[in-house]
């Protein structure tokens, strides 16, 4: 036993070597975490998942269900694609500056003001007209721009004539008339018949421009069943032009303005 002294002495050493490599070379309790949140800022605020567990897909970047993509409404005036309607009005007095007369036949001889679009319309107005003639369809106009002073007459008179509240389903508060855009006309059979009435629907001069008129960058703004959305009566007669490649879009989802701006529900 006396001889073995240095026994005890070796085990102690030996326990302090082993306590000082594991305090040297233990990992910092910090350290995982530091980690974690560097992986957390690279994957833009996302927590990294455990190993094994369902990583859920990141939501669209749009913000709408299924990736739709949310679109600010266009509210500039002069802009081809505004929305004017019952919520979003044009700034008051407001007239296009590039107004001009289409060269087409209308249901009335005088060269007055509604007798005007601006003038990429009105050019789109001569193609989308030779184009029904081809198809042995006769269209006329019944009433383009209109200012917001006869806007003001028209609406007061059907307000005496029906009511305000019936007014407001088919005609629009001054201000808030798409005829004022100098982008939207009533249209009508050469004849002058049903022009701007129910009875014009399921003509075929309406059907014709149900079918063809956004190949000329025309819509029914007004369509049937869209009454809620739009806020007005069905309107086969009343066009307007958005440009061919947003009334492509439109016709081929079966939007109107409103849901195309997600501008729904209309005030009424």
């Amino acid at each position: 036993m006396r001889g073995k002294w240095w026994v005890p002495l070796l085990l102690l050493v030996v326990i302090a070597a082993g306590w000082a490599i594991g305090r040297y070379t233990a990992p910092s309790p910090s350290a995982g975490g530091s980690a974690a949140t560097e992986q957390q800022e690279l994957n833009g605020g996302t927590s990294t998942a455990a190993p094994g567990s369902e990583v859920s897909p990141a939501p669209s970047p749009s913000g709408a269900p299924g990736g739709n993509e949310v679109r600010q409404a266009d509210t500039e005036p002069d802009s081809i694609g505004v929305i004017v309607n019952k919520q979003y009005g044009l700034e008051e007095g407001y007239k296009p500056e590039d107004l001009v007369y289409p060269n087409v036949p209308f249901i009335f001889k005088e060269k007055i003001e509604k007798r005007m679009l601006r003038k990429e319309a009105a050019a789109a107005l001569e193609e989308m007209f030779a184009g029904a003639e081809k198809d042995g369809v006769y269209l006329a106009g019944v009433s383009g721009y209109r200012s917001e002073a006869t806007q003001t007459v028209l609406f007061d008179n059907y307000v005496k004539r029906d009511g305000e509240e019936k007014a407001r389903t088919y005609s629009a508060v001054p201000g808030h008339s798409e005829h004022q855009t100098g982008l939207a006309i009533d249209l009508s059979g050469r004849d002058g018949k049903c022009a701007a009435e129910s009875c014009f629907a399921g003509t075929k001069e309406a059907d014709w421009l149900a079918q063809h008129a956004p190949e000329y960058g025309f819509i029914i703004r007004y369509p049937e069943g869209k009454e809620a959305i739009t806020g007005y009566m069905y309107e086969a007669w009343h066009v307007r032009y958005v440009g061919k490649e947003l009334a492509r879009t439109l016709t081929e989802k079966g939007l109107t303005l409103e849901e195309y701006y997600n501008a729904v529900p209309v005030s009424k």
